[in-house]
């Protein structure tokens, strides 16, 4: 919503502690035509995988946020893998008064 796009979610887990989101479009990459030579291992996006973990931790619960696939490096959407590693201890982020 921040970035005025709607991922698709996916969960082929059974566990149900896994899931993916899906970009159609990633308005980060937009400008961005090719990746520079020998830059391969460059993401431009890591930026999103941190904005969705600091969210959960938020809420508070650990997760485990990665890119799973890339339009910048030949991929048809990006896809953006999300583990729930379980929940935080609340009283470590709580405001003290």
């Amino acid at each position: 919503m921040y970035l005025g796009i709607t991922p698709s979610v996916t969960c082929n887990n059974l566990s149900r502690i896994e899931f993916s989101l899906i970009l159609d479009k990633n308005p980060l990459v937009e400008s961005v035509e090719e990746l520079p030579a020998g830059s391969s291992f460059l993401c431009y996006c890591h930026l999103l995988c941190g904005i969705i973990r600091s969210a959960m931790e938020m809420v508070p619960l650990a997760a485990d946020v990665t890119f799973l696939q890339d339009r910048l490096k030949g991929d048809h959407v990006t896809e953006i893998g999300v583990t729930f590693l379980g929940k935080l201890d609340e009283k470590k982020y709580r405001r003290k008064k």
